[in-house]
């Protein structure tokens, strides 16, 4: 892994009218081989998938199979799970040298996670994300190393927007908002509410909900005014929608194939997003077949089969 010189910050991309397009935490898929995907196609920065801090302090086995990186891989924001500042902070000097901010999850609604004082009800928690943003700016050797947080909104917005200025009083560098609550899963998002908390930080804003197209990125700046916009499912559905593509298109296919294969993505993972990739632009028993493949080299002469190779692109 290469370090980085510490000369640059991730904040200098946040211009202004500039919205940037940022690709979420997700648990199993937002890993190397993907973020090396969106990147391919107009993604500013991207996310690791949740990390437990604990567990990362605790193992190098499972430091080792968490974060993974290339040189490639930048800018890369690292997302951690914690309930105490200084296994916050610890994780964050770990993973420094090799990446350009941590984020705290405070948006976690699985009850697995709140059960354990993760995630989403740290949202109730203010003073808690207060101490952590500062014992990371505090703690990491390095000024321009990031300190976020990523949240969902209450009921009573007043007690987002008090939660908001208390981690931007701490130095929290941006704040992403899913604008939902944590009961809330399928909801229309909240425009209105993230609205309200850009308007009431000086901070970047970062909204989170529902962007599955390039469209969705304008409609949700002139709503809300944010700087930025995350998309979860919609870049699983469609790694190329930042670059305008309304469905995968073919190209984007063999990428993934090509950067799983150099990079020896696991069948399992590799065949899962083509899975969502293709489920937009196949029809039912094509999707029955291709789902039921049980090999890298069966998904390949499927996809070779049916649609056509790399070279056909453009054709």
């Amino acid at each position: 892994m290469k370090t980085c010189n510490g000369n640059t910050s991730i904040m200098d991309m946040f211009e202004k009218g500039k919205v940037l397009k940022i690709c979420a935490p997700m648990v199993r898929y937002s890993k190397l081989a993907f973020r090396s995907l969106v990147r391919k196609y107009n993604c500013d920065i991207c996310f690791t998938p949740m990390i437990v801090a604990a567990d990362f302090m605790r193992s190098v086995k499972a430091r080792d199979s968490e974060f993974t990186t290339n040189e490639g891989d930048r800018p890369l924001i690292v997302q951690f799970a914690a309930h105490d500042a200084q296994t916050l902070a610890d994780a964050a000097c770990v993973v420094a040298p090799f990446s350009d901010g941590v984020d705290l999850n405070c948006g976690c609604p699985q009850r697995w996670a709140m059960s354990a004082g993760y995630g989403a009800c740290l949202i109730n928690k203010p003073e808690l994300v207060k101490d952590m943003v500062r014992h990371v700016r505090n703690q990491v050797d390095n000024p321009n190393y990031t300190a976020s947080i990523k949240i969902r909104i209450h009921k009573d917005l007043r007690q987002t927007v008090d939660l908001c200025q208390k981690a931007e009083s701490a130095g929290v560098s941006w704040i992403t908002v899913h604008g939902r609550t944590t009961e809330e899963r399928h909801q229309p998002v909240h425009y209105d509410a993230i609205k309200t908390i850009k308007d009431s930080v000086s901070v970047p804003v970062i909204a989170n909900g529902d962007i599955k197209y390039l469209r969705d990125v304008e409609s949700t700046h002139q709503l809300t005014g944010v700087d930025g916009v995350m998309a979860a499912r919609g870049l699983l559905a469609n790694p190329a929608m930042f670059a305008g593509y309304d469905d995968t298109p073919l190209e984007c296919i063999w990428d993934w194939i090509d950067i799983s294969v150099e990079q020896g993505t696991p069948f399992t993972c590799f065949h899962h997003h083509l899975i969502y990739m293709l489920e937009r632009v196949s029809s039912q028993p094509e999707r029955k077949i291709f789902n039921s493949l049980s090999s890298t080299s069966a998904v390949i002469d499927y996809l070779q089969n049916t649609y056509g190779s790399v070279q056909d692109v453009g054709t």
